[in-house]
């Protein structure tokens, strides 16, 4: 049985700049069709039943979740929506668990700023991780994680997605 008193707090920053329009940019964040495609990193399973249900209302008090199966473990992630600025700004909260056992709770901003014909993307993310699930790497595992997703949204905006 894991422990169920440990947490590690954590926070990181991470700035991309796209060669396009703000509105472009948010626009790969707003739509659940276009973040199937640039959040998708691969070596993902589907999950059938009730812990596969997917929901993307892109509002404040919207809901997202989703859920993948990686080498066996079945990661639910379910968003809430708090803030909503058309092409500016998007705050929301998410769990995440692991077969059913939240092993993290964060808050995340991303903020959209256009510099010169391009946006400057800068997301910041505060979490709690729980319960060791992920040991003390868990914060670098999730940076990792949300950088790949960010490579995933470079390359779907060079193709020219949004």
């Amino acid at each position: 049985m894991p422990d169920r008193t440990t947490v590690i707090h954590d926070t990181f920053t991470i700035e991309r700049t796209y060669p396009t329009s703000a509105a472009r940019v948010f626009a790969a964040f707003s739509s659940a069709e276009a973040k199937s495609v640039w959040g998708d990193t691969g070596g993902l399973e589907p999950v059938e039943g009730d812990a596969g249900v997917e929901e993307f209302d892109f509002q404040v008090g919207g809901r997202e979740r989703f859920a993948v199966k990686v080498d066996g473990t079945v990661f639910r992630y379910d968003a809430r929506y708090y803030d909503v600025v058309q092409d500016r700004r998007i705050v929301y909260a998410y769990e995440m668990y692991a077969n059913d056992q939240r092993i993290s709770v964060s808050v995340t901003t991303i903020e959209f700023a256009e510099r010169s014909g391009s946006t400057l993307l800068s997301l910041t993310e505060q979490g709690a991780y729980l319960d060791g699930f992920d040991g003390e790497g868990a914060p670098g595992l999730r940076r990792g994680g949300t950088e790949e997703m960010l490579d995933g949204l470079t390359k779907y905006l060079a193709a020219g997605g949004a």
